[in-house]
């Protein structure tokens, strides 16, 4: 995998690079190498320029001031210099099979047996990253699970495709992973470093950062506030370095609850009662998303809307289950609100502004303007205003499918405060994450397996080992 030219010389190196966007800068100044052997670990607060520094090394944006080169490899863009990004919002084509997929970026497929070609590729690399995944080339990507769809993208940003991958950018690649699988992912990482590649790494779960990363490069406000080995950071010191975006004051100290009466039980087994946050686990696609959905839509799917909302929804999947990308900041943040504020049944436009305003002080939401249409806003902020639709409602319960795919590690602790502090007021969350931490924030956790609940945890047993253990293998009521 090492370059014929100077094997030392760096893959890609930025000086003074810099993007603006009208006034605003988003890259502000940066100089950086990247050498082969190398896995540097991106991080910083949403907004904070990681995606315009990434799509600056990627020939994606071309910097409005500096200079991109590819000393190691000698060519003049990003595409022959062996640079490859799998991105945080997955970008294949639903309607197209996995091997289909893959074609899209491997122009030499052609002729009578490409279809046979990408299959055998695509398993391959499949096979490399991801064993014994399980995954079809012959299906629809549509009918994946996202956690399926993630790992056929990330599975086609290593392949071969023609040319060498020299330098594979990994923008929050796991966030629909579970453990095992996210594992799988990082051994990969570790060899392809060994074998002379490199990878820059972005993720909001310091764990993982730590676990691979050689070097670590934080960011804020579009500049590069600490650079250095992996080593030289501690957690407490990777956290103080990236600073803090959201309001002072969002989160309130976890109150003692008591919990009330059971207000919901289904078919399966699973239950909440009033003020209780119950979590969901498991291996990723062993039901536990489709549980939430049948539960979401019993309670919401009728044709006469109830001017007080029952249960609101935060999805994981923004893209295709959140966000309405034709509306502003604005209109997608204050959606459940409209019914409870609106006036003989015209809009409170004095209540939403005021609504999407405070919503944008207390989570951080970082926009000059809440009337910017939402795609303005980088994937984790797009997650926020999701949050703040569904916390600004009076629903009693509120339904969370993985809802921290690609938020940043301080919004994550000022959303879990409030959570906490909703739940003392008496409000119910149901919590589905692949995370072990955010789990064991909950009060009562049931563990998926098979599509039917494994094992029931409360209090100290609500541990990572207990889950696992009932992850794969049913235990007893």
């Amino acid at each position: 995998m090492n370059s014929a030219a100077d094997p030392a010389a760096p893959l890609v190196a930025l000086t003074d690079a810099a993007k603006h966007f009208g006034a605003v800068r988003a890259l502000d100044g940066v100089s950086l190498a990247i050498r082969p052997g190398e896995c540097l670990g991106l991080v910083g607060h949403n907004g904070a320029g990681k995606s315009t520094l990434v799509n600056v090394v990627n020939g994606g944006l071309a910097p409005s001031a500096g200079t991109v080169a590819f000393p190691a490899s000698g060519a003049t863009g990003a595409l022959g210099a062996g640079v490859r990004s799998v991105f945080q919002e997955l970008s294949l084509c639903p309607n197209l099979t996995v091997a289909e997929n893959l074609r899209i970026s491997h122009s030499a497929l052609s002729g009578a047996g490409w279809r046979r070609a990408a299959r055998t590729e695509i398993l391959r690399a499949l096979d490399t990253v991801f064993p014994d995944h399980g995954i079809d080339p012959d299906a629809e990507v549509g009918t994946l699970t996202i956690a399926e769809r993630q790992m056929v993208e990330i599975a086609i940003g290593f392949a071969p495709r023609g040319t060498e991958a020299r330098l594979v950018i990994l923008d929050e690649p796991t966030s629909s992973l579970d453990a095992g699988i996210a594992e799988q992912l990082l051994d990969h990482i570790r060899r392809f470093c060994a074998a002379g590649g490199a990878i820059i790494f972005i993720s909001h779960m310091l764990g993982e950062i730590f676990s691979v990363a050689t070097r670590i490069l934080v960011m804020k406000d579009g500049r590069v506030v600490a650079d250095r080995p992996a080593g030289g950071f501690t957690r407490q010191g990777l956290v103080d370095a990236m600073g803090h975006v959201a309001a002072e004051g969002t989160g309130a100290a976890q109150a003692a609850r008591v919990r009330g009466e059971e207000v919901l039980r289904t078919p399966e087994g699973l239950s909440a009662r009033r003020g209780e946050i119950v979590g969901l686990s498991g291996l990723a696609g062993h039901g536990q998303a489709e549980a939430l959905a049948r539960l979401y839509l019993g309670a919401t799917s009728s044709w006469r809307r109830p001017k007080d909302t029952r249960m609101v929804f935060v999805a994981g999947d923004r893209g295709r289950d959140g966000i309405l990308p034709l509306w502003s900041i604005l209109r997608n943040a204050t959606l459940t609100i409209l019914s409870e504020t609106a006036r003989r049944g015209l809009v409170d436009r004095e209540a939403e502004s005021a609504t999407a305003a405070d919503w944008k002080r207390r989570i951080g939401i970082r926009t000059d303007d809440v009337r910017n249409n939402i795609l303005s806003l980088s994937g984790g902020n797009q997650q926020k205003v999701l949050f703040a639709r569904a916390l600004a409602s009076s629903a009693p319960v509120v339904v969370m499918d993985d809802p921290m795919r690609g938020v940043d590690v301080g919004t994550k602790q000022d959303v879990y405060a409030m959570i906490r502090a909703e739940a003392a007021k008496g409000r119910t969350f149901l919590w589905y994450s692949t995370e072990t931490e955010e789990v064991c924030q909950c009060d009562r956790v049931f563990v998926f397996r098979d599509e039917r609940i494994s094992a029931e945890l409360t209090g100290a047993d609500i541990t990572e080992e207990r889950i696992l253990e009932a992850s794969f293998e049913m235990m007893e009521a």
